[in-house]
This record gives structure tokens, sequence and C-alpha cells, in this order.
């Protein structure tokens, strides 16, 4: 890997520029590209500031985008898509409109594909183990306890 010079707030800029340009990024991972680059703090303030004001980054935008491929693309639930904007510093207003790209008819078809698809897989004959497996494997994709434990229960009932 070669080492890069520490670039001006200029040439940051610009690079900046181009990255969301291509793609959304939201703000903490721009400053995460800045900081990486070696950009003095103050400087990436106000880069980001910048891209800000033109609208280049937008926390919301990018919410919405991210929502809406995580559950078309990945099929991951509503709670894991949260912990991931979560991490990614979002506020929990810019959480909440993103999700709202998920429409419920499809998040419910989703939940049912999912748990279908791993009950195919399943050998176990005994319905405490499968339910088991199945309750796990549907957590682990971000669906909500709720949700995933009514659902393998309809499941279960009606193949039983």
């Amino acid at each position: 890997m070669r080492e890069e010079k520490e670039l001006t707030k200029e040439q940051a800029l610009g690079r900046a520029a181009r990255l969301c340009s291509g793609s959304e990024y939201c703000t903490s991972q721009i400053w995460g590209k800045l900081q990486s680059w070696g950009v003095r703090e103050e400087d990436a303030t106000d880069i980001i500031a910048y891209l800000i004001k033109e609208k280049y980054i937008d926390n919301l935008r990018f919410a919405r985008a991210y929502c809406h491929d995580k559950f078309l693309y990945s099929h991951w639930g509503r709670m894991k898509i949260r912990q991931m904007l979560r991490q990614l510093h979002l506020t929990e207003e810019e959480i909440a409109e993103g999700l709202t790209e998920i429409p419920e008819d499809d998040y419910s078809q989703a939940l049912s594909d999912a748990l279908r698809a791993k009950d195919r897989t399943l050998k176990d004959t005994d319905t405490y183990q499968r339910k088991g497996k199945l309750v796990r494997h549907l957590l682990s994709r971000g669906f909500e306890i709720g949700a995933v434990i009514d659902a393998v229960d309809d499941y279960l009932d009606m193949n039983s």
C-alpha cells in the first residue's frame, strides 16, 4: 500500500465532493475519510459544512437510501438497519424517517419469505428445535421479536 502525503484543504474538498457525487455518504463516513486522508480537524469541519450546504451530504437522504437498499437487496429487518444507522451516528429522527421507506406489506412478505427459505434448509423434525432455529435466524436478520414469534408460530401451526 502506498503512503499518501497529507492533502490540502482544497484537494480534500475536491476528493470528498467527487465521492459524494458518485454515491450517498453520511457525515460520519466522510469525516472518517477526511481523517484517514490526514486532513486537519478544523479543515475537516469546514469541508463537511460546505458539503452539507451544497447538498453533497444529506443524512436524511442517506438514511432513506440506506434503509431502502438494505431492505431490498440484503433483506435486513428494521432492527438491524436501525442498529447500523446508529453506528453511523445518525439521529433517531433521521433513522425513523429512513425506515418509512420500507412498506409494511413488503416487510411482512420479506419476513415470510425468509422464514420459508430457512425452513427448507432445516433437517430437524422436532418442532421445538425447528422453532428455535427459525426464531434465531430471523432475529439475526434484524426482524422484531414479536413479529418473528407470531410469524413462526403461525407458520408451524399451518405446516404441522
